[in-house]
């Protein structure tokens, strides 16, 4: 595309877009996600997500911008809003198609309404992608690139993995009991016993569209490389199997380095061993406010 065309013309969104919108959400989908709703488009857009839920109710109410071409179609379409706690503003998701232009003039839209303001972008979980908390940047390059340019720095944050289920000749723990999560009425956490002592833990997202999502798997310091991964793995798989998943994907925190306590590198061997294949690198991004401009103070400690 030329330079000299002129960008895209940005406006309000309008309940009238909605199709295209979850045409263009559905466009950036990666294998294992699941297609985007009208529910789904309508919890983003007040504001709400069943993940991350702690963290969208720190926010105001979204505003949402869509981008048309000249003959009036919607080619992108984004959210931002922001967070007073600590005087920044969060562009909440974005896409379009991975188009140059329309990306450069919705992160531009996003940083003239916060002005000199710190930007974060793609920090947590919305309705639209359940569990994908930050930007799959192999799958979306043009919009991470469009970052980078606006003055964005990434971090990276994890591995989206996915595999097939069900899984077979993984091990089982005995005594674990599954139950809600709590705070979340689309999740169900796992906890085995030994005794009184949970030894072990996970947490599943309920299938949506045959997927389900594996979103944490701990075992006790003291009690690790003994096999209670593998088998609770087994037994979370299980239970996404039983509840009519037939893929499962889970985010694994990659940005540790090696002896960490938060390395995640022989949980990553795990998840390779039983069929997991990574499918992408997330990361999430931010700009810093813009030098002599001041601020809110930041919160006391409680």
């Amino acid at each position: 595309m030329s330079p000299h065309l002129p960008g895209p013309r940005l406006r309000p969104y309008t309940p009238a877009d909605r199709n295209a919108v979850l045409a263009l959400v559905d466009d950036d989908r990666m294998g294992g996600e699941p297609a985007s709703t009208p529910a789904m488009l309508d919890e983003a857009l007040q504001g709400r997500s069943s993940v991350d839920a702690g963290w969208w109710a720190e926010l105001e109410p979204p505003e949402a911008v869509v981008a048309e071409d000249a003959d009036g179609v919607v080619v992108g379409a984004l959210s931002y809003a922001p967070r007073l706690k600590d005087d920044t503003g969060q562009l909440l998701w974005l896409h379009c198609r991975e188009d140059t232009r329309t990306a450069d003039a919705l992160i531009r839209r996003t940083l003239a309404a916060f002005g000199a303001r710190e930007v974060h972008a793609f920090g947590f979980a919305s309705a639209l992608s359940p569990g994908l908390e930050a930007l799959p940047v192999r799958h979306r390059p043009t919009t991470a690139k469009a970052l980078e340019r606006a003055g964005f720095t990434g971090q990276r944050l994890g591995r989206y993995m996915l595999a097939a289920l069900p899984v077979e000749g993984l091990p089982r723990l005995p005594d674990v009991r599954v139950g809600p999560e709590p705070g979340d009425r689309q999740a169900w956490r796992l906890e085995a016993h030994q005794g009184r002592r949970v030894v072990a833990e996970a947490v599943v997202g309920s299938p949506v569209q045959g997927t389900g999502v594996l979103r944490w798997l701990g075992v006790l310091p003291d009690l690790r490389g003994r096999g209670l991964g593998r088998a609770m793995l087994g037994n979370a798989l299980g239970v996404l199997s039983g509840c009519g998943a037939h893929t499962v994907v889970l985010y694994v925190d990659d940005d540790a380095s090696a002896g960490d306590e938060r390395d995640r590198t022989a949980a990553i061997s795990l998840y390779e061993s039983v069929g997991f294949a990574e499918m992408d690198r997330l990361y999430s991004y931010s700009r810093p406010r813009a030098p002599g401009t001041g601020g809110m103070p930041a919160p006391e400690a409680p």
